[in-house]
């Protein structure tokens, strides 16, 4: 069985019962001020050291981009073992060190029964994201499968013709928030083009996962996950 959560902005943990993996861990006080589970071992004028919760350390850790909110060293330190496997694009080893497996769109690796591959992520001219801060070449979004389910993490992008050649996808990870990605209006475009069996809505500053569900799953079979922080869901 795999199990997923979201915690802000797209940090995602996707747990089988003997492995944990983490996509963008990144702990911003910011994203967490109102959630009681939060945990922060330092403070301002130290780095901001903390969890969302009590978590599990990781075995794999993937980041999509070198953005502080999605690539933090900090956060990647606190939930990594000596053995777990950091995979990241080139641009985010200033912030992450040298001790990283690097990758680059199309590229595939294995690390035991689970199976990445990383994708294209990035705006382009004609996307609906009012800040073109992610060009072709920086960041990457995974396609990750384990235990036979498939999970698709987008990272930081605008909708793209190579969503819709993806292959069979359990659950996709999308933004939604229109500022530096897609917004509501192209994740359901997008959605449809990768006709996953699930669709959890990420990176969603002012953006309504509520208003996503109701506009994708009244046309369509797509379930939408709304989730607030923390709570988890089954990959079926």
């Amino acid at each position: 069985m795999v199990t997923l959560k979201w915690f802000p902005n797209s940090w995602i943990q996707a747990k089988t019962r003997d492995l944990v993996i983490y996509v963008d861990p990144a702990y911003l006080t910011t994203y967490f001020a109102n959630y009681p589970k939060r945990i922060e071992f330092s403070k301002w004028p130290d780095p901001i050291d903390g969890l969302p919760e009590i978590l599990e350390p990781a075995d794999l850790i993937l980041i999509t981009h070198h953005h502080k909110d999605h690539c933090k060293r900090i956060t990647v330190d606190r939930l990594r073992r000596p053995n777990t496997a950091v995979v990241a694009p080139k641009a985010c080893r200033k912030e992450l060190g040298h001790d990283i497996q690097q990758i680059a769109p199309v590229d595939e690796m294995k690390f035991g029964d689970i199976k990445i591959k990383a994708v294209s992520a990035y705006n382009t001219p004609h996307g609906r994201s009012t800040c073109k801060q992610h060009p072709p070449g920086k960041g990457v979004g995974y396609i990750v499968t384990i235990e036979g389910r498939t999970i698709y993490h987008a990272g930081d992008t605008d909708i793209l013709t190579i969503m819709a050649s993806l292959g069979n996808v359990n659950v996709a990870c999308l933004p939604i928030g229109g500022r530096f990605t897609m917004d509501v209006s192209e994740a359901v475009e997008a959605a449809r083009m990768i006709s996953p069996r699930m669709v959890v809505a990420m990176h969603r500053l002012n953006a309504d996962p509520n208003d996503f569900k109701r506009r994708l799953e009244q046309d369509t079979s797509i379930q939408v996950a709304p989730l607030s922080i923390g709570e988890p869901i089954r990959v079926l």
